[in-house]
């Protein structure tokens, strides 16, 4: 029996019988050879999980994991991030440019490196897409305590700061002896490549515990394949959910990212062809619906006003792989129908339940293929007049789309014609990213999607930040796919986050990136102003503090983002013109390596609203009789709000 000791811990623990039965590696080495043997396996086709590791190495890893790379990541490259949350969302970005089938792991230095990587958790979790991250942690052996960069806890003394990962995982460890590895890394595998409960997987690892050594089973670094199953409803559910649909005279379908995880764009088209039922898309689901005069585009709040339309006197909305949140339902105010019931496809019953949905559990693409047979066993059909309605909705959204595309006279391009532009020029083959600000009520709610364009939405987290690193992180994951990554963002953004340009130059990966610079964050203010009357926006604009008010309502700053993004190795241009957008747009094409193009637009001109209701926290009382105005017209919102009872089988007693 072999007897080993974990360096600095002492403790001893028989692992194996025989000595050439064990590998002796540090705790770090360890993670690195076991990641570079873990498949997955999703419809028959085989790939690296964890494709390479993210990592800004400093004190509290750089002898730990960056020794483990260094020396054992045989086909393990490392990716050298220049801010820690942006890290972890170029892994968000390879995940979703791998359908959840493979992402990135990152690692970030103790204290403020490791914390910084906790926006990125939150994202990736709300978002439902795997990343796995091991931040470093404080001196597991406490000898030298207080440890640089250590927040001590004066009672609880096992806390470190890296606890504040845990509300933003979907699985939280800290490894505090060699041994516990061979129980986490496999959950931490299980957990990534779980439909259900994918998300921010972290592993806390302590800086003496990173080069702690061990012997390690041979079998532990044996090849794995973890195996992304598609799971069907119970039989009584779908018999059930297909009496509910029936029964509907106006149902509305509604696609959410499930739909693209499950690849179920063909079967939701041929059901909603089938039936005659409109789709209408989320922010994850934009794009998956179908090329068909049935699609209704965008929903909600930033939805179309012919899918909003339909979807107040929807009697049954069917849900498919979406998590409803309240920009897609209008904070609840949106389904009118007094009698409108809910069916939810989802691969998780905590989502499948929400809205008092009647819950259809398993993989969207089988589940729809289930429903459908069963509908069409009973001839369903919804009616002319219904249809008749469906197309007088899509005619109302074009007719608002024709106006929103217009030069207005006096102004800058609009954001809306930048946007019409890139449409116009991208195909199937390309990419699209975004994520927070005014862009994302442009591309949900005007975008054209039959050009086929993937777009990734990520709007359940709204991250600034977030857009220029995923647009690297799907170039990496699709490296060698033809057509183009876009990135979407606007000028706060881009101030927030922009040195993966920086990685984006030193990899070679090619991303466009459209910056729309309206001086600020103008997004916002048409929030203020609708709350708390004209001229009440306060610290949305770039502007100089004023010497006369003390506030920033002084002129508009003027900067040069282009110039800014050609420093950092992009081939950049500055347009103002419609005409000068798109040249700038072939040019950037035609480069070789990353681009920005800096689109100067109107700041005060969006797209026309559609009357959907938005809960924010308003002000109840307050000097300025505008504000009070505004909190009366609100409330006055909240009374469209409604509790959705549960929607049971017909034949619940």
């Amino acid at each position: 029996m072999t007897s080993t000791a974990a360096a600095d811990i002492g403790t001893e623990v028989n692992i194996a019988a025989d000595k050439k039965a064990v590998r002796r590696r540090t705790v770090a080495q360890a993670i690195v050879e076991y990641l570079q043997v873990q498949y997955s396996e999703l419809d028959g086709e085989q790939r690296r999980l964890i494709a390479g590791m993210y990592g800004i190495f400093g004190h509290g890893n750089s002898v730990g994991l960056a020794q483990g790379i260094d020396e054992y990541g045989v086909d393990f490259p490392h990716f050298q991030g220049k801010n820690e949350q942006s890290m972890v969302h170029a892994a968000i970005g390879f995940a979703k440019a791998s359908n959840r089938a493979a992402t990135l792991a990152c690692t970030a230095s103790a204290g403020p490196g490791s914390t910084n990587m906790v926006s990125g958790a939150a994202t990736a979790t709300t978002n439902r897409l795997p990343v796995l991250l091991f931040p470093a942690d404080i001196i597991n052996n406490r000898f030298g305590d207080p440890v640089l960069q250590q927040i001590e806890h004066p009672v609880e003394r096992d806390v470190s700061a890296n606890d504040c990962f845990r509300p933003v995982s979907r699985y939280f460890d800290r490894i505090t002896h060699p041994a516990q590895l061979l129980s986490t890394l496999p959950e931490a595998m299980r957990v990534l490549t779980d439909p259900v409960e994918t998300g921010a997987v972290v592993v806390c690892l302590p800086q003496d515990i990173q080069g702690a050594e061990f012997d390690f089973p041979e079998s532990f670094f044996t090849p794995r394949v973890w195996h992304i199953r598609r799971r069907p409803a119970v039989e009584d559910e779908l018999r059930d959910a297909a009496e509910i649909i029936r029964n509907a005279k106006r149902p509305l379908l509604i696609a959410g990212g499930g739909v693209r995880y499950s690849k179920a764009q063909e079967e939701l088209a041929r059901f909603s062809s089938e039936f005659g039922i409109p789709v209408s898309e989320t922010y994850a689901g934009k794009g998956s619906g179908p090329s068909t005069d049935l699609n209704l585009g965008a929903l909600g709040v930033t939805g179309t006003v012919g899918a909003n339309e339909i979807a107040d006197g929807a009697d049954c909305v069917i849900t498919v792989g979406s998590r409803l949140q309240d920009f897609i339902t209008a904070s609840h105010s949106l389904f009118q129908n007094p009698d409108v019931k809910f069916v939810n496809l989802n691969v998780g019953s905590f989502d499948a339940h929400k809205m008092g949905s009647f819950p259809v559990i398993g993989d969207a693409r089988l589940n729809l293929a289930g429903l459908r047979e069963r509908l069409t066993a009973v001839g369903y059909s919804t009616s002319d007049e219904f249809r008749s309605d469906i197309a007088d909705a899509r005619k109302a959204t074009l007719e608002v789309r024709k106006h929103d595309l217009q030069a207005f006279p006096g102004e800058l391009m609009s954001q809306a014609q930048v946007i019409d532009v890139l449409n116009k020029r991208t195909t199937s083959q390309d990419a699209l990213i975004l994520g927070s600000g005014g862009v994302v009520e442009g591309i949900h709610k005007a975008w054209d999607p039959s050009n086929g364009t993937e777009i990734h939405f990520e709007y359940a987290n709204s991250c600034m930040g977030h857009e220029i690193p995923a647009g690297l992180g799907y170039r990496i994951a699709r490296d060698d796919a033809p057509g183009e990554v876009y990135v979407l963002i606007g000028d706060g953004t881009y101030f927030m986050q922009p040195t993966e340009l920086v990685t984006a130059v030193q990899e070679r990966k090619k991303i466009i990136t459209i910056v729309i610079d309206n001086r600020g964050h103008q997004c916002i203010w048409p929030l203020q102003v609708a709350k708390g009357g004209p001229g009440r926006e306060f610290g949305t604009q770039y502007r100089e503090r004023s010497k006369e008010s003390g506030r920033l309502d002084g002129a508009v700053l003027e900067f040069d983002i282009a110039a800014n993004a050609a420093s950092m190795g992009c081939a950049a241009w500055s347009t103002t013109t419609v005409e000068e957008f798109s040249a700038a747009l072939t040019e950037a094409q035609e480069a070789e390596g990353p681009a920005v193009i800096v689109a100067r637009v109107e700041p005060w001109r969006y797209l026309s609203g559609n009357g959907a209701f938005w809960d924010v926290g308003a002000p109840m009382t307050s000097e300025r009789p505008a504000t009070l105005e505004g909190a009366a017209k609100h409330l006055k919102g909240r009374e469209r709000q409604r509790f959705y009872a549960a929607t049971t089988a017909p034949d619940a007693r």
